[in-house]
């Protein structure tokens, strides 16, 4: 039986995936797969591997580029509220790892409990931040990790300790396939002080990236003791711009896009700013947006 045929509820082909992205770039994919449960989810999985059709997580789509080309094989999207859900037990927030990181802080703001308040305006789903590890020198999201449930390779549940976990800048040795649930453990504070510190954090995070109305997203990684933009900015990097793809005038690791543009354009205009860095400041780029 054809792989769609046998998940006619959740399983659809050839669906956009621009739509789903931040950028609103990408061509379409094979099949788009949207699970109810994790039941449905390891069904799917199970029978992409049987079949031996490649898959592919897709989550908030913000740091993220998908080629212009159709992406073969199956996309799984988890926005079901069995991968979105948010509840509380006294100082812990357990979050579905479908779920978008902006609601967890408000969230947690709303209940009084800080922590993660310092990470607003980072664009991302609880089980993306959480593998990236998302944060800066204001607090990374693994500080107040208790526990993550995972789903693995063999389609078995497992949670993981905090003591199990290694995290490190950006990123952690978090390896399965898909991460349904996360268990934080916060701290209880008056909701006015913890409302107070993230309208702080917003300002100035908002104050580095592009304009409200540009769609953007970081290009690089900071060096060590550097910061990208600098480099691209002593390279005389900042006016470079290839087909609809340019460099944000606020800051110079940030590509934003015009109407029109094209996957292609934004992975040229990547390769010739990290090449032009590494030709004037002798210093290579690593590559932040994540591209299929």
């Amino acid at each position: 039986m054809p792989l769609a045929a046998q998940f006619p509820e959740i399983m659809k082909r050839d669906q956009p995936l621009a739509p789903f992205t931040h950028l609103k770039i990408g061509g379409p994919a094979e099949f788009l797969a949207e699970p109810r449960s994790v039941e449905e989810l390891n069904a799917v999985l199970s029978a992409c591997q049987a079949n031996r059709v490649p898959v592919r997580m897709l989550g908030g789509g913000f740091n993220l580029l998908i080629p212009d080309e159709p992406v073969r094989g199956a996309v799984v999207r988890l926005t079901a509220p069995a991968f979105t859900f948010l509840k509380r037990d006294g100082k812990r927030v357990t979050a579905g790892g479908g779920g978008q990181l902006f609601d967890l802080i408000a969230f947690s703001v709303k209940n009084g409990l800080g922590g993660l308040e310092t990470l607003v305006g980072i664009r991302g789903t609880v089980g993306g931040s959480v593998r990236c590890n998302v944060g800066d020198r204001s607090g990374e999201i693994s500080q107040t990790v208790r526990n993550v449930t995972v789903l693995t390779d063999a389609g078995k549940v497992q949670v993981r300790g905090r003591d199990e976990l290694t995290f490190s800048e950006h990123q952690s040795d978090l390896d399965e396939p898909v991460i349904l649930a996360v268990e934080f453990e916060l701290e209880a504070e008056a909701p006015a002080a913890v409302l107070k510190r993230m309208r702080a954090a917003w300002i100035v995070r908002k104050a580095s990236e592009p304009l409200s109305f540009q769609a953007g997203v970081r290009l690089f990684r900071n060096p060590p003791g550097q910061t990208a933009a600098t480099l691209i900015d002593r390279a005389q990097m900042t006016k470079a711009k290839t087909g609809g793809a340019e460099l944000s005038e606020r800051n110079s690791n940030y590509v934003v896009v015009q109407p029109g543009v094209k996957a292609r354009d934004i992975l040229q205009l990547a390769d010739l700013v990290k090449t032009k860095v590494k030709e004037r400041t002798g210093v290579t780029l690593e590559r932040e947006l994540r591209v299929w």
